[in-house]
Order: C-alpha cells, then structure tokens, then sequence
C-alpha cells in the first residue's frame, strides 16, 4: 500500500469515526481515533481504535461493530473511569489507553477538554511505565525462571514449541519493563522491542522462531543472559500469600 493509499485509507476512517460519533454516540463530548490505519500502518483489514468520552456514565463499557466496512473497537467513558483506566495502564506497564489517547485524531465538540487530556496521556507515555519492583518484579522473574526451567533438557518439539509461546511475552515483559520502557501485548511486544534494541528484537525473533522448531536452546540461553541482568533465577526462596479472602466454606 503506498502513502496515497494509506492517507486515503485513514481519511475513510475518520469519516466512519464522525459518524459513529453521530449516530451510535450522539451526546459524547469528543472521541479520540486511533489505530494502525490512522498512522499510517495499517491494512484494508485493520480496525478503528475509538475512545468516546461522554460527559458523565454509569458505568464504562467497550464493544465492537462494523462501520462502513471498518471493525471498530469502542472504549466507552466519562472523564472519571477514563482517568482509571489511564493510571492503571501505568500501573500495569502496559500503556494500551494510554497510548490510544495520547496518539488519537480528535473528533467532537469539546475540543478543548480532549487536547487536556490528551496532554497528560502523552506526559504518561512520556514518563513511561513504573520501576518494576516488588512483588509484581519478583513474579516476572519467577514466571520466566519456571519457563525456561522447562525448556531445559531433552524434549519431544511440540513440548518446546508449547513452551517457548508461554516464554514469549513474559520474556519480552521482562526485557522491556526491566529497561524502564513500555511493554506491549501480542504485535506490540515484537514492535516495541525492535524499537528499544533491533539487535536484541532481531536475536529474540531467531531464537523463538528456533524454538517454534523444536530447538529451544537459544531462547533458552537468551532467557537465562536476561535473568542475569536481574540477579539470576528466582526460585530458592520464592513466595506468594494468597489473599485473605482466598477461603470457601464448604
């Protein structure tokens, strides 16, 4: 698809936006759209991102239809439960609303209050995602311990295929919270590791695509060089309570 293409593409998109605004959420003070299609990267089987903000809801909610011949994913909120989920994007290090916000094309009548928010989703962004610390940092390491623990030894391929596609994300996880940047789920986690490192994106895709193969010595060795940049395996001495409130009678 060349850049003609693409910025056509896009325009159509915004026109599905505006009249989703129009007629699906008629009384939203403003939406933010975004998406592959809107930078540029998308395909004619890429979907519309939409944040439609209202004045004020009961409650948030996220749905997906078809619009003009666009699949479109709707996260509906008011000011309140979209700061909520802002703030637990950056708890979480994975920056999905944060990001959509930051990026999206305005459409609405309350341009102003949207350029505010917008402002302090990109400063999020900007800042990036929290240290990893604590219990949450000792868990991803414990994950990615366990994992690869299992790919030790002899095993029949499908077993290492199986496990080297549980490794994956966790690894990344730890790679890229572990370097104080954003970590992403799915095609976000190969794209934003290319962006940190193309070396180190490069050596992590050979080494899965290896193990995908029934050779997972080399994801292996990627996993464990990488635990050693945070002290090593995480197992001796591991422990999770559960919560108080983990109790049924019977």
């Amino acid at each position: 698809m060349d850049e003609l293409q693409k910025q056509i593409l896009a325009e159509r998109a915004l026109a599905a936006a505006r009249l989703c605004l129009a007629s699906r959420y008629a009384g939203a003070a403003f939406t933010y759209v975004s998406g592959s299609i809107m930078r540029g990267e998308g395909t004619a089987f890429s979907d519309i991102d939409l944040v439609v903000v209202f004045p004020s809801l009961d409650r948030a909610w996220r749905e997906s239809f078809t619009e003009d011949g666009f699949p479109v994913e709707a996260f509906v909120h008011d000011p309140q439960t979209l700061a909520h989920y802002l703030h637990a994007d950056a708890d979480s290090g994975y920056a999905i609303m944060v990001n959509m916000v930051a990026t999206g094309s305005i459409v609405g009548p309350d341009i102003e209050r949207a350029r505010l928010i917008q402002a302090k989703a990109a400063e999020v962004l900007a800042v990036g995602p929290k240290p990893l610390d604590g219990p949450n940092y000792d868990m991803l390491r414990y994950q990615v311990t366990d994992l690869a623990d299992d790919l030790r030894g002899a095993r029949p391929p499908g077993e290492i295929a199986a496990i080297a596609a549980a490794l994956y994300q966790k690894l990344a996880d730890l790679i890229l919270l572990g370097r104080g940047v954003w970590a992403g789920r799915g095609k976000w986690a190969p794209r934003l590791m290319k962006k940190l490192d193309a070396r180190l994106a490069a050596e992590f895709d050979v080494a899965f695509r290896l193990a995908v193969q029934g050779d997972g010595a080399r994801f292996l060795a990627l996993a464990d060089r990488e635990l050693a940049l945070h002290g090593g395996r995480c197992f001796d001495g591991f422990r999770q309570d559960a919560p108080l409130e983990a109790r049924r009678l019977e």
